[in-house]
């Protein structure tokens, strides 16, 4: 059986600029990816149906497939549905909007593929799914606690041997081969707690669950991580965190809050940065939205930073609430910067310059090595990609 994770192209807009640099399917949310949940739900070989840049590194291959919509996050029931789908054969929704379809075609997108099927079904099952950026921290602590049982199942946790931690709701912890805890607080009444292979929460660190955290993470000394949060692995942890969602391989190592947020891979956020969640007098926040090229409506009180991959902020950041940070961004100076900050751009609330693609590289690259990572020839001409793509927005360089 092969499955493409196949992106809508109007959803793939809508959660820019997470998606300049991947596919939905590895967007991160919960303890694992999307595409990591479909692994573990359904034996299959996996590829992907994205924007044409991005298929050098996220290949689609030409045999027939069950094709499924990448921004649904799935569960057991609808992978059995989805494994029992025969050609021409479709699940809807209860919106009668395609779930999965079975063809034995890859020719044209995902609304050309859909054009073969004669034989709908509805799909009755409860289905979360991510149509917007906000949308993958809110729906973060359930899909905690939906990956903690995938990942655990039949399986046994490493103790805790520390006589010095203190635990709540032990049975709801779950510790891999090589974890490292020294005198913290680990709070598992209101959700689990899932620490990675070979990661280190170290003195007084608090966590309450639902969290998780990947391999070769880090929580800092004195962190107080707060419910519905998730650390990628390969990331250092500090200061204040709540509702959040790191991707992995990124910073937050020092004090600051960061709340309701969103990071990619391999951002950097500078000591005593913060991140506004809730804007002063208790208004809606609006978000900038690349499909619809304005700030639109979240329908929530509580929004604080989207940041993209490879971007870095200073020491005392201050982000307003709803702040959106392109692809390699560099932010530094007093006072808050614009709430919409396109890729490749060097400066803060005094005004931006660009981040010329050769010096962004060579940052990148010097980020990357300090973890023996090398920037692939692929990786950088998707980042080549989005420096071209993105330009519009740095409208600066019109009167440069």
């Amino acid at each position: 059986m092969k499955i493409t994770l196949s992106d809508p192209p109007s959803t793939r807009l809508d959660l820019l600029p997470f998606t300049f640099t991947r596919p939905i399917s590895e967007i991160r949310i919960g303890i694992l990816t999307i595409r990591e949940k479909w692994e573990k739900l359904l034996s299959a070989n996996y590829d992907y149906q994205t924007e044409p840049y991005l298929q050098a590194q996220y290949p689609l291959s030409g045999s027939a497939s069950i094709y499924v919509r990448s921004n649904i996050l799935p569960n057991a029931q609808l992978a059995a549905e989805v494994s029992a789908l025969k050609n021409g054969e479709a699940l809807l929704d209860r919106n009668d909007s395609i779930i999965a379809m079975a063809s034995a075609s890859n020719q044209g997108d995902w609304g050309e593929i859909s054009k073969q099927i004669v034989s709908p079904k509805k799909c009755d099952i409860p289905l979360n799914q991510i149509d917007k950026s906000w949308h993958i921290f809110q729906n973060n602590g359930e899909e905690i606690k939906k990956d903690f049982q995938l990942i655990t199942k039949g399986r046994s946790s490493y103790k805790i041997s520390d006589p010095h931690t203190k635990v709540y709701n032990e049975s709801n912890i779950f510790l891999e081969e090589g974890v490292v805890i020294k005198a913290a607080i680990l709070n598992a009444e209101s959700g689990p707690i899932y620490i990675g292979k070979n990661s280190e929460i170290s003195e007084g660190s608090i966590i309450q669950g639902p969290f998780g955290m990947g391999e070769n993470s880090a929580v800092n000394v004195g962190a107080k991580i707060r419910r519905n949060t998730s650390i990628g692995p390969f990331s250092k942890i500090g200061g204040e965190v709540s509702n959040s969602v790191i991707f992995g391989y990124s910073n937050k190592a020092h004090d600051g809050f960061l709340g309701n947020s969103v990071i990619g891979e391999w951002c950097n956020i500078g000591a005593d940065s913060n991140t506004s969640n809730l804007k002063n007098n208790y208004s809606e926040v609006k978000v900038w939205n690349y499909r619809e090229d304005c700030f639109v409506p979240t329908g929530s009180q509580f929004c604080g930073l989207m940041m993209a991959d490879h971007a870095k902020c200073a020491i005392n950041t201050m982000f307003n609430t709803g702040t959106v940070v392109g692809v390699a961004a560099n932010i530094f100076g007093a006072g808050f910067p614009r709430t919409s900050v396109p890729s490749f751009s060097w400066g803060g609330n005094s005004g931006f310059k660009t981040f010329h693609f050769d010096r962004a590289i060579e940052a990148i690259n010097a980020m990357m090595n300090r973890r023996n990572k090398e920037l692939t020839q692929t990786e950088k001409e998707i980042l080549k990609q989005v420096y071209e793509r993105t330009g519009k927005y740095r409208i600066w360089e019109k009167t440069d």
